[in-house]
């Protein structure tokens, strides 16, 4: 059965913290759910293109309740700045949405020494989510929503020993490196929120082939090669439109039914309406122990519950 946005249910008086969502997917789920009455925490970097984006949500929904709060994921000490922000302002979050993300960037570290994709894609949400999760943890029905990318396939566990590529970088395995890193992230952590009998879930999401910025920063970076360029041509022609890639994030967000540790996804690969996802368990265990193993060090800022 396809599912819309029709089908989410009324987010009045709840709250939706979500990185990114000065476009992009971010923007698409924001403007989804700000439509459904969800007040609207905006972490984003770029602030310019932020407050462009609430004007946005302004005209699709003239009662929206937004917030920006600037939040840069390859700083740590951004990351808690911003954390504590929004603290300060919301003693309950509903919805934790780990959206933002960059793409088969060239060879970079970040202000703190991380290689710039999993530094930015899983380490920044690692901080960010740990900080905030207590707040996570208030609302009745609390979720945390981490997107993926289904080339998640073309990375593999981190190495402890060398997680940040400093023997051998490519940018498209780093890439992929950070996405399996987030999707093990989304599994163990609620793994955890399950076995400490905790009504807060976890799951993960990943949108397909989508026409976002994504596609077109990536190709004038230079990182991502030929495939860079193919892969942003192609979304132009073929791609979803944001407001359909965000629908898989959005229902695992939303959809009463979704359950814990899932992953949902277009139903055709990269293609269709969000559906719920197989997991494949293979190295999965040792990822997530290597995941925890190696944030909890890089970091200094350990999830506890």
């Amino acid at each position: 059965m396809s599912w819309s946005t029709a089908d989410i249910p009324s987010q009045s008086g709840r709250v939706a913290v979500i990185t990114g969502a000065n476009g992009g997917l971010g923007l698409a789920t924001a403007r989804a759910l700000a439509g459904k009455g969800a007040h609207i925490v905006m972490a984003a970097r770029n602030q310019s293109k932020a407050r462009d984006a609430e004007e946005t949500i302004r005209r699709a929904a003239p009662d929206a309740s937004v917030e920006i709060v600037p939040l840069d994921l390859a700083s740590q000490a951004s990351v808690k700045q911003a954390a504590e922000t929004v603290l300060a302002g919301h003693d309950r979050i509903d919805l934790l949405i780990n959206n933002a993300g960059v793409m088969a960037t060239p060879e970079g570290r970040t202000v703190d020494g991380f290689e710039t994709q999993l530094g930015t894609n899983h380490l920044g949400h690692w901080t960010w989510t740990a900080l905030l999760l207590p707040a996570v943890r208030q609302a009745p029905a609390g979720r945390v929503v981490t997107l993926t990318s289904i080339a998640q396939h073309q990375g593999g566990n981190l190495d402890p020993a060398d997680p940040h590529l400093h023997r051998r970088y490519r940018p498209w395995k780093a890439y992929g490196n950070s996405k399996l890193a987030n999707l093990h992230f989304a599994i163990g952590l609620d793994r955890r929120l399950r076995a400490s009998g905790d009504r807060t879930i976890a799951l993960s999401a990943h949108p397909g082939l989508t026409d976002s910025e994504l596609q077109s920063t990536t190709h004038a970076s230079g990182g991502g090669g030929i495939a860079g360029w193919l892969g942003d041509v192609g979304a132009d022609l073929v791609g979803m439109t944001t407001d359909r890639g965000a629908l898989s994030q959005l229902r695992a967000a939303t959809d009463p039914t979704a359950r814990g540790g899932t992953l949902y996804g277009p139903a055709f690969v990269s293609f269709g309406p969000p559906v719920r996802k197989p997991l494949f368990p293979f190295g999965v265990d040792a990822g997530i122990r290597a995941l925890w193993e190696i944030s909890e060090r890089e970091t200094g800022v350990p999830i506890r519950l």
